[in-house]
């Protein structure tokens, strides 16, 4: 038996909802076949055959496109819709209006297990449109996974970014974590073990459950972001103390023959306002090149 064409349907859904698992009702319009006729469309019988194309399915159209010139078209017939067969006004199924199939509203249970992956298919065998003498299609649905704003996923791992001060860098901290299921982890750093901007560390068995083995999660994956103070966040006269605290700076060899120069300020807009007509013509001065540099 010929099958219709599978029907295909997106479904948007949470990084919650798959790390939990969940259940979706989705509903849907479907074609099926009518109960009062059985899908034959009338009274069993008195199918004749339609007047309109005289049996054929199609009916032509003779068009003038010019003097002398005309054009034929074919279409399908619109009182038998292609079939060649129809029933009288008084035989035809009140229900369906002999189309033989009816419109109806179906609710799919949508069973989102824990662990699938952006893109994956649920498939419902034969809930697809149906119609008398073929196999119903299937409908098939496909997960879209939606944007979270705090974590993103790479396969079964968890990567998130966590932003600390440089106090909390060099002399350890204590954080919390809100768990996709609502736990809270917290996470810490020991004074000394310094954390360096973008480093990663992993908590175990703390990622995306895997699926069909829920119980197996991956790693939660933290990069770290350093937020460093902003200027003259120490008077002068206390840098010597710090100094003394940090590490060894490098010593660098002067010589006579070096050349000092002064370290500006990047100025972003004059980069936005090259090429923009801003700049000088030629008689009037020095055209802009590039990215300029502020003094302070």
């Amino acid at each position: 038996m010929t099958k219709r064409k599978n029907v295909v349907h997106q479904l948007g859904v949470t990084l919650e909802e798959i790390y939990n698992g969940s259940t979706r009702k989705l509903g849907l319009q479907k074609n099926v076949v009518c109960e009062k006729c059985d899908g034959y469309g009338g009274k069993k019988g008195t199918l004749e055959k339609c007047s309109n194309c005289k049996g054929r399915g199609v009916q032509i159209q003779v068009q003038q496109i010019g003097p002398g010139m005309i054009q034929q078209i074919q279409s399908m017939c619109s009182e038998c819709q292609g079939q060649g067969e129809r029933f009288s006004a008084k035989d035809r199924c009140k229900n369906c209006n002999g189309h033989k199939v009816e419109r109806k509203k179906k609710i799919l249970e949508v069973h989102i297990d824990k662990g699938m992956k952006d893109g994956q298919k649920i498939t419902f065998h034969g809930e697809g449109d149906q119609e008398p003498g073929l196999e119903p299609g299937d409908v098939i649905i496909v997960l879209d996974q939606k944007d979270h704003p705090v974590y993103q996923r790479q396969d079964d791992n968890l990567v998130m970014k966590m932003q600390i001060k440089l106090v909390e860098a060099l002399c350890g901290f204590r954080k919390t974590i809100r768990t996709l299921d609502n736990r809270t982890l917290i996470v810490s750093s020991p004074p000394g073990q310094v954390i360096k901007p973008n480093d990663l560390k992993c908590i175990q068995n703390e990622g995306m459950p895997v699926y069909r083995d829920p119980y197996d999660k991956g790693l939660l994956i933290i990069q770290f972001e350093v937020e460093f103070p902003d200027k003259h966040w120490l008077p002068d006269n206390m840098f010597p103390q710090l100094e003394q605290l940090l590490p060894k700076r490098d010593d660098v060899m002067i010589t006579d023959d070096m050349e000092e120069v002064d370290l500006c300020e990047v100025d972003i807009e004059s980069q936005r306002r090259k090429f923009s007509g801003e700049a000088y013509d030629e008689d009037d001065g020095p055209r802009s090149h590039g990215v300029q540099c502020q003094t302070q």
